[in-house]
């Protein structure tokens, strides 16, 4: 399947959006990658997570303490793809290379791998948001109907009560089963990945022994195995649900588009820019506990639109954004609450599955 194209209009508004953004930087004078409130906040994620790790192996709490302790792992783990690992593979974490590359990196501890990861999210996911066939997000099936083109199936008319079950196997799939499939087949759905050097599979074999050993064989020495399929399952259940949630409220809800190209074309109706301001929504812009958590992926609209500039300006940028689109007349979407995002969600699932 050839990846569809996107329109070009004559007035480009991604080119007014790209000019009011770089006026606003020139005149507040900083750099659009992270500062040092993002290199504390990744810090304080990163030590937290190995001492905890380290707790929990070596100095191991009554069961019930280890559970929440496993819970809090998790929240890490998804806090720090949130904050460290997303802007470091957008390479919008630090305005050095070589930081980008070690805070990307840190996916690859945590069981993932960030070369595939990067084929998947920033060149599928970004490019072609919440077209079926093309963005691998969109892809749930069997167990679950995303978007209108995707077939439906008996089991449909149950998922928005199941969903949260779904979601919470992401991680424990993607760590052992997905990345895998990609790595045999070089591609993520119909996209082909970007040809392997080396150095890029001795980093894919070699940091998935290194989190086997972690993860896996060390618990597994330490207090047995029984403890640590219980252990692990909640660790690895509340990140994939942490993770999944988060990208699902920005993408598949009543007010999100999910456009297809023309059958005789391949084009798509919009320019790129519009095309993810219809695609893609906010939700709790003004929580700041949220925001800090997520890395600012509640602010999913200026992330699509700006993937290069740092989670730390998306307050400040939204504004302009926001305004030019009301200049415009194209939409904004944005749920003040995120228990409205998640409403919104849980309804769409509904709609999908019944029709």
């Amino acid at each position: 399947m050839a990846t569809p194209k996107f329109s070009r209009p004559e007035i480009s508004f991604h080119l007014e959006l790209k000019k009011r953004i770089s006026n606003y930087f020139h005149e507040v004078g900083c750099s659009q990658t992270g500062n040092s409130l993002l290199f504390i906040k990744a810090s304080i994620l990163v030590v937290a997570f190995i001492l905890l790790y380290v707790h929990l192996i070596f100095f191991t709490p009554h069961w019930s303490l280890a559970l929440i302790e496993c819970t809090a792992l998790g929240a890490l783990t998804a806090s720090i793809g949130f904050n460290v690992m997303h802007d470091g593979a957008h390479g919008s974490f630090s305005r050095y290379s070589w930081l980008n590359k070690a805070a990307a990196m840190s996916i690859n501890f945590l069981g993932a791998n960030v070369f595939m990861w990067k084929t998947k999210h920033n060149v599928v996911h970004h490019s072609y948001t919440n077209v079926e066939g093309v963005d691998d997000d969109m892809n749930a099936r069997p167990f679950l109907r995303l978007c209108p083109a995707q077939k439906r199936y008996k089991i449909h008319r149950y998922q928005h009560y199941y969903f949260i079950l779904t979601y919470s196997l992401l991680y424990l799939y993607w760590v052992f089963f997905t990345d895998y499939k990609k790595y045999v087949t070089q591609k993520v759905g119909p996209v082909r990945i970007q040809k392997m050097k080396i150095m890029d599979h001795i980093s894919f074999w070699a940091f998935k022994l290194v989190h086997a050993l972690l993860f896996i064989a060390m618990p597994i020495y330490m207090f047995g195995f029984g403890n640590w399929l219980l252990g692990f399952a909640v660790y690895g259940l509340f990140a994939g649900l942490a993770l999944t949630i988060v990208f699902q409220l920005a993408h598949s809800l009543e007010e999100t588009e999910f456009p297809l190209p023309d059958a005789q074309t391949n084009k798509l109706e919009d320019e790129w820019a519009i095309h993810q301001l219809k695609t893609t929504a906010n939700f709790a812009t003004d929580n700041k506990v949220i925001s800090w958590f997520l890395g600012g992926l509640n602010f999913q609209v200026e992330h699509h639109l700006f993937p290069k500039i740092s989670h730390v300006h998306y307050p400040a940028i939204s504004r302009i954004i926001k305004q030019a689109c009301f200049e415009y007349n194209i939409p904004y979407l944005e749920h003040p609450k995120m228990r409205l995002a998640f409403i919104s969600h849980v309804k769409h699932l509904r709609v999908l599955g019944r029709g």
